[in-house]
């Protein structure tokens, strides 16, 4: 009881940062709406264990050398907008006949994680709660591997929820043109939300 009190801000702050709007949740929901819940999965346990692990290097160190190093930070920046821009250009363009064709594929487990990776927010973040809400105590490693699973599982449940929604959204739209008029706004979601990230770095 004790240690879910201790860790029970930062649980909170976990649920926010994963379950709010932002390119990953938009390309889980839409990788759902086109392949399925099922399809989907490997993508958002990859994109959480990502950011789990980014979470564990950063209390380990690695997110102050990422800290001292501006250039670093926008190469991986331009990187990751570049990336955002074709992916929401490529679901913008795909016609109605695509949506549920062979030659597409779905938010993969490789690409939901190196978004993470080369994400210098995410790593930014991570730095930011691990220094806030790590408990000071003799064992920092082994606090820091808690919070990094914490993570882990706040993450998993809030991406499932935004898979979930994603499979809900064919309920709605029944039409092959309302689902491209969908697919449309995702992408100009996933579009402008990167090129934010990118102004507000």
């Amino acid at each position: 009881m004790s240690l879910l009190y201790t860790f029970l801000p930062y649980l909170l702050f976990a649920f926010v940062a994963s379950i709010t709007p932002g390119p990953t949740n938009i390309l889980i929901l839409t990788s759902s709406q086109r392949f399925g819940v099922k399809a989907t999965l490997p993508a958002v346990i990859s994109g959480c264990a990502a950011a789990s692990a980014i979470v564990f290097f950063s209390g380990a160190g690695a997110g102050e050398v990422l800290q001292d190093h501006v250039m670093v930070r926008r190469v991986m920046s331009w990187a990751g907008v570049v990336w955002l821009s074709w992916m929401s250009w490529q679901l913008f363009r795909a016609p109605a006949t695509d949506l549920h064709g062979e030659a597409q594929q779905p938010f993969t487990a490789r690409a939901a994680a190196i978004l993470q990776l080369i994400n210098p927010k995410t790593w930014m973040m991570a730095l930011a709660v691990v220094s806030l809400f790590a408990p000071h105590s003799g064992h920092p490693l082994r606090e820091v591997s808690v919070m990094a699973l914490l993570f882990f599982i706040i993450s998993v449940m809030s991406l499932f929820g935004w898979a979930l929604l994603g499979k809900a959204v064919n309920r709605l739209f029944r039409t092959p043109a309302s689902l491209v008029a969908f697919q449309r706004v995702m992408a100009l979601g996933l579009f402008i939300s990167a090129w934010a990230g990118l102004l507000s770095a």
